[in-house]
């Protein structure tokens, strides 16, 4: 009974912990909405079961250890009547029964002790299963090293760092190649359906479709954050199978739609790409990346924090750092989800200007909703239902006069989702 109630209030203050996580970083949302009392409602109902959580707790040890008391005491109770009654017909001395009534107590510490014992060991369970819980979970898959050691050797990538040291066994050249990839939750949810395409090194390939089209999924294929139900993916030839995830992902640098900043300092967030790095590394991969300048403007430079999630930089602030720790990485296969996305123009400029020039001599696979920022791509996917429907250079794929064409014709400022919806309607 103990350990039931003690795993209750652990889901309890789990479940309360989960709300206010939710709700101080959309405080904002909160208010803009005016849902404070909804939110208040709900934070109410988790620490109210919280409470009833932590009172089943209590009202088990208030009848255990009242209890536990109680027989000691019956013990000793016991022990002077029945002692009492031998010394008065002379079968015991006092010193005996006095004798008796310590060792009593002798006895009964040590069993309170075990008392106390048992309330931290019911309260340890009840939390180490929700701990087990997460170390239960399945593992990321991690193949076998034999076939790495066993690869020729490479030349030496420009920085000598942890990641470096994995690339002295292998260092690709960036040619990905998709062979015939699927992938799907489950039998009732096909995302990709036989996916071929192959990037040489260098190469600049994009990705355009409406959402649900599967053009996230199949980049995330890629550094293995899924992995592919059928057909396979190799770089240089290499099946990523059979590469370590370690390895595997030194290969490759993501920037994403929403950058990502840990609540530390500028110079840490862009050292995460490179930890070893030195301060002229650090100021030239800031410097291509167009952040240099803004960062030198901060209160205390490089050494300013930067907030939880980055709160205190601007969207294209953040953006603009997450290429600098890219550009530090130095990987030879580069992910660039709508990299460009809710900026101004202008901040766009920069990022797109940082963004050249961390793709160039890469293999780069682009998301991107604006044609500005694909006319150069040495190659054009067009994803419908989970499937390439066009392919080709943007002269080429404007010549065949498809659907990418049609995109041109309706785009001047719009993004390539919008226009996709349009059609689907229209």
């Amino acid at each position: 009974t103990a350990h039931r109630r003690y795993r209750a209030q652990r889901e309890a203050a789990s479940a309360m912990n989960a709300l206010l996580m939710d709700n101080l970083p959309g405080v904002r949302q909160i208010m803009a909405f005016g849902r404070e009392p909804h939110e208040d409602l709900r934070f109410a109902q988790r620490a109210e079961d919280l409470r009833q959580g932590t009172l089943g707790v209590m009202r088990v040890w208030a009848m255990y250890s009242p209890a536990m008391a109680f027989a000691a005491s019956l013990g000793a109770g016991l022990v002077l009547w029945f002692g009492g009654t031998l010394v008065i017909d002379g079968k015991l001395t006092v010193g005996d029964l006095v004798a008796f009534v310590l060792y009593l107590t002798f006895f009964y510490e040590p069993v309170a002790r075990l008392h106390g014992l048992n309330q931290m060991l019911q309260a340890a369970r009840a939390a180490g299963e929700r701990v087990f819980d997460i170390l239960d979970a399945d593992a990321e898959r991690s193949a076998p090293r034999a076939a790495e050691e066993k690869a020729g050797e490479t030349a030496e990538p420009a920085f000598g760092d942890l990641t470096s040291t994995i690339f002295k066994k292998w260092r690709s050249r960036g040619e990905v190649v998709y062979e015939n990839v699927g992938f799907s939750y489950g039998a009732e949810r096909v995302v990709l359906k036989g996916v071929s395409l192959r990037a040489q090194p260098g190469e600049m390939v994009a990705l355009v479709g409406p959402t649900g089209a599967g053009k996230s999924t199949l980049v995330n294929l890629l550094p293995a954050f899924y992995e592919a139900t059928s057909g396979r993916i190799t770089i240089d030839g290499r099946d990523i199978r059979s590469l370590s995830l370690e390895t595997l992902r030194a290969q490759i640098s993501v920037v994403s739609q929403e950058a990502f900043l840990f609540n530390g300092t500028v110079r840490e967030n862009i050292l995460y790409g490179k930890l070893d790095a030195g301060e002229e590394q650090l100021v030239a991969a800031a410097t291509a990346a167009n952040c240099h300048e803004f960062i030198s403007r901060l209160p205390q430079g490089y050494n300013s924090r930067v907030g939880e999630r980055g709160v205190k930089l601007s969207v294209g602030e953040k953006q603009r750092v997450s290429i600098a720790r890219a550009l530090l990485k130095d990987a030879p296969v580069l992910i660039l989800d709508e990299a460009t996305a809710s900026v101004d123009t202008a901040t766009e400029r920069l990022i797109q200007e940082a963004l050249e020039r961390l793709m160039a001599g890469r293999t780069s696979f682009v998301i991107a909703h604006r044609l500005s920022t694909i006319r150069k791509a040495s190659q054009i996917l067009v994803m419908l239902h989970g499937e390439i429907a066009e392919r080709g250079t943007h002269e080429e794929l404007l010549a065949q006069g498809g659907l990418y064409a049609k995109l041109a014709r309706i785009q001047n400022t719009t993004f390539i989702e919008e226009s996709f919806e349009k059609l689907e309607v229209a």
